[in-house]
């Protein structure tokens, strides 16, 4: 018998959040029942609970590996790139870290076989890239990844809850506790609070309003 095909899935968390990082996940494996086994999925159709128990058991029995970017550098990076070209980034750089013959991806772009080809560019050409729409939900590697991402980031978060001494919520724009809390950031101290995504257009707009009003006019 030959070696095992050894393979790798990825996926992000944090992508379209307002405040923490954007984390991308990685997990290598040779066989996809040890993960089915774990009862791996999709991570937002996990119970924070269970999240967390996979995720034991990916780091203590599968080779993970984790990268982050902060928002004040997604920031920065906006400047002159879009989001999609730092994720793109972000996953070649995880994949360098722990490389495989095969990558699975979560395709963050509208034109799968343009962001699976760039990314085995990226990736010096040398794996074969697969990236798809909703790959969390099809390929258990991938689904395995999303877990490592999203355990990873829902811990920065809670850092930074207790750094503020204040529930800041998800971090997501849609999330009303993390809203009202940058919200009234921004009116006591007229700009937003540190981990905030300063380029994303709630923030900007809130930024712009209270540079144009009083507190009492709030």
């Amino acid at each position: 018998m030959g070696d095992p095909v050894v393979y790798c899935g990825i996926d992000e968390a944090g992508r379209g959040s307002v405040m923490g990082p954007l984390v991308v996940g990685i997990v290598r494996t040779d066989d996809d029942k040890g993960l089915m086994s774990l009862g791996v999925k999709d991570s937002k159709k996990l119970t924070p609970r269970k999240r967390e128990t996979i995720y034991a058991e990916l780091v203590e029995s599968y080779d993970t590996h984790v990268i982050e970017v902060s928002a004040a550098e997604i920031d920065r990076q906006r400047d002159h790139i879009s989001l999609n070209e730092i994720e793109l980034n972000m996953f070649a750089e995880a994949f360098n870290g722990l490389s495989a013959g095969t990558l699975y991806a979560d395709c963050p772009d509208v034109n799968e076989r343009n962001f699976s080809e760039s990314m085995r560019a990226k990736c010096g050409g040398v794996c074969r890239v697969v990236a798809e729409h909703k790959a969390d939900d099809r390929y258990p590697v991938v689904s395995a990844a999303s877990i490592v991402a999203k355990v990873t980031r829902d811990r920065r978060i809670t850092e930074i809850s207790k750094e503020f001494g204040i529930n800041i919520g998800s971090g997501y724009p849609s999330d009303r506790i993390t809203m009202d809390f940058i919200e009234r950031w921004i009116k006591e101290k007229g700009r937003a609070p540190a981990y905030t995504r300063c380029s994303w257009e709630p923030v900007r707009r809130l930024t712009s309003l209270a540079a144009n009003t009083k507190i009492s006019d709030w």
